[in-house]
Formats: C-alpha cells, structure tokens, sequence
C-alpha cells in the first residue's frame, strides 16, 4: 500500500530527499529481475546494469511502451519528469511490473537556470545529489572522448595530413559541459609556429553526436560502428572524411567501454529505474539510450519513459528517429499539461499566469494543447492527459481542462504526483491502463527515410509544427547538396528548434499559423544516424543566466549539500 501524503506545506526537493531512505540498489536490482553478477555497484544506490543482463533477458517479451510528453512548456518546465516518476510509482503500487527510463541532467542547466531534474516532491529519483552532479561519469566520458576525437583530427593534419582533410572544412568541433557563450566561436592554434590555427567552437556536451551515438547504439559492436562513421570534415575536393579513417575508433570506445552500460536507481517509492544518457530535445533527439529500454521492456511489463519538452520536440523524434531504429513501438502518449502553460499560451506572461484564476486565458491557450493531441494522432499513438496541478490551481481552472479533453474524447486526469506520490497519480495511471486496454495503437512514422532531405523538412514543418512551408538561409541549400550528393539524403531529420513555441520563434505562443520555418545550416551526424537541422536562432551552446544557480550551490563542512532544488 501507498503512504496515504495528505496535501499540506510541501518541503522542499532537497528536504524530502536528504530525508528519505532508499533501499539498497542489491534490493533494487533483485526487484528488477537482475542477478548480483549483472550489476556492478557505485555505492549503495546506484549501479551500472552489465550488457551481459540484457543478454539473459532478451528472450523474454517485451512489455509495453508509454511515453510521456507534453505540451508547449514555459521556461519554468510543466513537471513532465516528475508525472513520469509518480506514473510510475503509482503503477508500481498496484503490483504491475513497471520500469522507468530518463536521461541523465546535464549539470550546465543545474548550475545554470533550471535546477535539479530528478522529479520533485515525492516524486522523484534517488539518490538526488549523486545523479544531478557527476553520477556515474557518463557525461564525463563523453565529453572526453568527443575532445579526444578532435585532438586526434589537428594532430593528423599537424602530421603530413596523408588523409587530405581542408583545414577550413574541420566540422568537429569541441565540447564543454558548463554553458559558456564566449566558447561559442574561438580562434585556436594562437601559440605560434607548429600550432594548426583555426575557426571554430565549442557545443555542450549533452549535443554531441557521441551523447547521441552513446544513446542510440543497440551493442559495443553497434556503438564501434557508429563512432567510425562520425563524418569529421571534407577533404578539399568536398569529399567526406570519418574517425574511422582518423583510426580513433578504438580510444573512443575504450574511454565509453562503462558508460555503454545504463545506469539503475529507483523512485522514492523503490521501482526500478534507468537512467542512461542525457541528449537535450531541443538540440539533440531527447530520449534516454536505446538499452536502457530494450532492457526495461525485457525485464518489466510496462516501460515508461520521458521525452524531452513537447510532441513537437522529444516525442516527434522518439517516433521518427529511436523507435524505426530500435524497432519499438510505442501505444500510448501521456501529455502533461498546466493551467499555468494553457495561460502563457492564451496571451499571459509567465508572472501573469501564476496570479490568480483566469479562466479565459486557458480558453485560448486550449489551441496548444490541442495541437499536440493531434500530433500525438498523427502518430498513431492514444493520446491521455496528465493535468498536473500546482497550488495556484483552482478547481475551476482545473474542471475546465478535464471537461475540454472530455470534449475532444481524450481521457484525462488530474494529477498530485510532486505533493502525494504514487497516491497522487492513481487516477492517471487507471486512464493509461484504461488506455493500453483499447488497444487501438497504431504507431507510424511521419515520413518515409526515402523521401528527400526537403521533403522530410517540409512534413516535420507542415504537419508538426503547422508551418505554411519553409525558408532555406545562410548555407542550408548547399548543405542539402553536399549532403545528397555523398549518399546521406536517406537519414530521418533531427530539427534543432526552440522548445517555447511551436514554431521557430521562442516568443510565438498557442498554436502560430500563417508563418515559414528558417531553416539556416544543416550537419551529419552519420554516427547517430540523422541530419541536423538548425532552425531559427536556436544554439547549441547554452550561456548562463544573469543570475545562475551556482551562485546559490554550496556544501558545508560536513559534505551536506544546500541549494540544489
């Protein structure tokens, strides 16, 4: 049985944390349906999952895909991670055999403007301090072997250059885990005689392609692969150039050889959880490794994971780039929505919407959440709304949302997963039970892989995030070229776009129409397996705040930690 959580002054995510008392990850672990020689512990609640588990387990059928999504976000974030966590718990509760799978934070948003990102309340992810810091140094690893892989590109070239790379064609750039603005274009080489001197710049580590091919690959075998098809630059002739033909192959898979390997914790409530790999929605595909689910649906009935931001981000490439290519198929989409965001999109500001009761500016902020029912339909996936209620909410807010949905025929629920646990999200996990029992999923990509590069563009464009067309700027039209002509035109499409509009433009809120897509550069990332497609003004290098979180972080004599969330 749940701990019955009555609503009352809610501690806060580091209080309720610091105060729980998590099992042993043996326990964890034993839960799962894994054995001890499976696991190799870092600590007492946490531990790597060996491949050699999945390799057991994979004879057994697979259980059921949920994702959860949501609507167009504020800045604020609407509390998706947290819905996943307490669907979870509650799930668990009713003895289903439930796993779940999230990514990693990234530490640059932590110190930076968003804080912890393991849930919050009583629903969230232990042990909290660990996996919002350093973890188990996935992400380290990473951004190691990415910067090896350029070290290695300047000293080849430094070297004779045998493979004729044009040192003003390097697109390998540098990555950095802390957002720092003034990396986002530097001059290097500035030493002197024997230095290779270039343009170029640094992303945030969670961008990288290795983060993506670290996510996307289904065996060490698979992720080799991938790594040497990493097109790192063009020759002078325009022709590309790999780290397989740069022999970085192998020092790149010997430095990513345990950060393969997902990562179990559990909720605050003791279910199962994997948390592996951390690619940002908004630049990168948004959705934790592809082992980590293969592993959780072999080894539970039901999988429920998190996709960055919006159906329009997280979820669109979920179902055009991860399930085509791990072969799952996802039946239900839980689309987490607030009053608060219904306001921003119905013409509030963000301070506006968290004074008072405005029932008018939900009316006319319904055109967002509508929209993303129906891309959620276009994919062939059930569609159930997970109201996530805050304290500002009133009940008549609150009614009004669960009739509208009502009125489309999608199921809905209010949900009190931060402030009650599993408790508070019985009713939405019924309607995803509910939901699952239709059995009316019909999962479908959007487009086909054979299409053109403008083709799979203008679908996304079109009939995602309801753009009349699109404009090509800057180098966009001969990255198409090159990109067709050296036999990439097949890969499905990863757009880089803002995650507060459902257009290019951070500041169009609802459901914008009568506007084109700007589409300004396109890149490979022939290792991940998609085309990068940089829209709007969007970067891949965050910069901090005014006021950035690290200047509230501390730890005391004693090693406690204080500010975090």
């Amino acid at each position: 049985m749940l701990p019955h959580r009555p609503i009352t002054k809610q501690l806060s995510n580091l209080e309720i944390s610091q105060a729980a008392k998590p099992l042993q990850i043996i326990e964890i672990a034993r839960r799962a349906g894994l054995r001890l020689e499976e696991i190799e512990m870092y600590g007492s609640y946490k531990a790597k999952v060996l491949l050699r588990g999945l390799e057991r387990v994979q004879v057994r059928p697979q259980g059921r895909l949920i994702l959860v999504t949501a609507m167009t976000p504020t800045e604020f974030g609407e509390g998706k991670t947290s819905t996943a966590i307490g669907l979870t718990e509650a799930m668990g509760s009713q003895r289903k055999r439930v796993m779940l799978c999230l990514r990693e934070p990234s530490i640059g948003p932590i110190f930076g403007v968003k804080g912890g990102a393991c849930g919050s309340g009583y629903a969230q992810i232990l042990p909290m301090e660990d996996i919002n810091l350093h973890f188990t140094g996935d992400i380290h690893a990473v951004g190691t072997a990415h910067n090896l892989l350029t070290a290695l590109v300047e000293n080849h070239i430094q070297h004779d250059n045998a493979l004729g790379i044009d040192p003003d064609h390097i697109l390998w750039r540098r990555v950095s885990e802390i957002p720092d603005r003034n990396l986002r274009h530097v001059q290097t080489g500035l030493g002197g005689h024997g230095y290779l001197s270039r343009e170029t710049g640094f992303d945030i580590t969670v961008a990288s392609e290795v983060m993506a091919i670290l996510a996307l690959a289904s065996d060490f075998a698979d992720l080799k692969r991938r790594l040497g098809r990493i097109v790192i630059g063009k020759t002078k002739d325009g022709k590309p150039v790999t780290a397989g033909e740069i022999n970085a192959v192998g020092a790149m898979a010997l430095l990513l050889r345990e950060a393969i390997c997902p990562n179990l914790v559990q909720t605050l409530e003791g279910q199962p959880t994997f948390i592996h790999t951390g690619p940002f929605a908004n630049i990168a595909h948004g959705t934790a490794s592809v082992l980590a689910h293969r592993m959780a649906l072999h080894m539970a009935d039901y999988c429920v994971t998190e996709c960055g931001f919006a159906t329009d981000l997280g979820f669109e490439k979920f179902c055009d780039i991860v399930a085509p290519s791990a072969g799952f198929k996802p039946e239900v989409a839980v689309v987490v929505v607030t009053a608060r965001a219904l306001k921003v999109h119905g013409g509030l500001t963000s301070a506006q919407a968290m004074d008072g009761e405005n029932i008018r500016a939900i009316q006319q902020g319904f055109a967002n959440l509508e929209k993303h029912l129906q891309i959620v339909k276009r994919f062939g996936l059930t569609p159930v709304v997970a109201i996530n209620r805050f304290r500002a909410d009133t009940d008549a807010e609150l009614r009004l949302i669960q009739e509208h949905c009502i009125s489309l025929n999608v199921r809905a629920a209010v949900s009190t997963v931060s402030e009650q646990g599993g408790e508070g999200g019985l009713k939405l996990a019924q309607e995803v039970a509910a939901a699952l029992q239709e059995k009316s999923a019909q999962y479908k990509p959007l487009y086909d892989a054979a299409q053109s590069i403008p083709e799979k563009i203008e679908a996304i464009a079109r009939e995602i995030y309801g753009a009349d067309g699109v404009i090509y700027e800057g180098s966009a039209h001969a990255d198409i070229e090159w990109l067709t002509k050296n036999g990439f035109a097949g890969l499905p499409i990863n757009m880089a776009k803002t995650q507060l509009s459902l257009s290019d433009d951070p500041a169009r809120k609802g459901a914008p129409s009568g506007w084109k897509l700007r589409v300004r550069e396109l890149r490979v990332a022939a290792g991940a397996g998609f085309i990068v497609v940089l829209t709007g003004n969007l970067l891949t290098m965050p910069g901090l705040p005014k006021q950035p979180l690290a200047e509230k972080l501390d730890v005391d004599d004693k090693g406690r930690v204080s500010g975090l969330f």
